[in-house]
């Protein structure tokens, strides 16, 4: 009897001493649980943040799981549906329209006709013409070369030795070149124009099969502004004649200009009268923007309103009768 009365003190003392251990264990357990919860839930959120700040926002796929933090307030808002007004648009799309290909265009007419049997009808008679049906289609047909030779017989005399005869040379474009006006021009066009360097041009030329260095396009270019000179001078007498001009310029870098890096800045001044006269657009490069570069047509100014824009070490320009266009 006393080793029963022992043993229920002793498992009575135990249940006192563990009693608070498994309740310190159960909170333990309970706040290790919180933690890794939210552990989770901050990966969760860096996930989140990562795919907001790297990937497309705009990706979005159906079925895709998502983590309610606010499940509470979607349940509720979900027992308590609320109407919604439905505003439906619609409109008319307008077909597109192809625009007619121009008139000036010339024109290769293809004529699909049926065959003759199938002009005559099955009550004998035979069909009439009453309309036709136009079907046009753009067709690129690309550059062609073509050599130009001047042929001059030559004469003498078997008889005795006097001068041999001979037809004069017609006037040429670039004497002592075998480029013809229209070439040139097409080379300016390219390269101003089109933007089209002289380089690509070369390569353009050389699958036509015809040898054509850049720096022979370019002596012709060159030329050919020679040529030009007088043209641009009458250009240039129309322009200041005009009583309204306008004035500005653009910084550009030159390769390879004599005496000169290639990271100098250089300018290029653009001139042009009133729109409602014939319009006149000229340029002119200068290296420099120093004043005497601007007053090389304005110097010839007298009554004339000139808009210009003017920089602080141009005191000289308020001498003529310009207006500043205070920019």
């Amino acid at each position: 009897m006393k080793t029963t009365a022992k043993s229920s003190i002793f498992y009575s003392e135990f249940q006192a001493f563990i009693a608070p251990l498994q309740d310190e264990n159960q909170t333990l357990k309970q706040e290790v649980q919180e933690w890794k919860d939210k552990y989770h839930s901050l990966l969760e959120q860096l996930r989140l943040a990562k795919q907001q700040r790297f990937d497309r926002s705009s990706e979005a796929h159906i079925g895709q799981g998502e983590l309610q933090f606010d499940e509470a307030e979607s349940v509720e808002t979900a027992e308590l549906p609320q109407e919604e007004n439905t505003v439906t648009v619609t409109y008319t799309r307008n077909k597109p329209v192809r625009r007619p290909l121009p008139e000036h265009l010339p024109r290769e007419v293809i004529e699909h006709d049926i065959p003759e049997e199938d002009k005559l009808c099955v009550c004998g008679c035979m069909k009439q013409r009453i309309g036709e049906e136009v079907t046009e289609q753009l067709e690129y047909i690309p550059a062609r070369l073509s050599v130009i030779a001047h042929v001059r017989p030559k004469y003498a005399c078997n008889r005795c030795d006097e001068t041999v005869s001979i037809a004069p040379m017609p006037s040429l474009f670039l004497p002592k070149s075998m480029a013809t006006p229209s070439l040139v021009a097409h080379a300016i066009v390219s390269k101003y124009e089109d933007h089209l360097p002289l380089y690509r041009q070369e390569q353009i030329w050389a699958r036509l099969g015809v040898e054509m260095p850049r720096n022979t396009v370019c002596g012709w270019i060159m030329a050919a502004f020679e040529v030009c000179l007088p043209m641009r001078a009458a250009l240039l007498d129309y322009l200041i004649a005009s009583n309204y001009l306008q004035a500005d310029e653009t910084t550009m870098q030159v390769m390879d200009e004599p005496n000169r890096k290639n990271t100098s800045t250089s300018y290029m001044w653009v001139y042009r009268n009133h729109p409602i006269d014939k319009k006149v657009i000229l340029f002119d490069y200068q290296q420099t923007r120093k004043s005497y570069c601007q007053f090389w047509c304005m110097s010839k100014i007298s009554s004339s309103g000139l808009p210009v824009r003017l920089f602080n070490n141009l005191h000289s320009v308020f001498k003529l009768n310009v207006i500043n266009n205070k920019c």
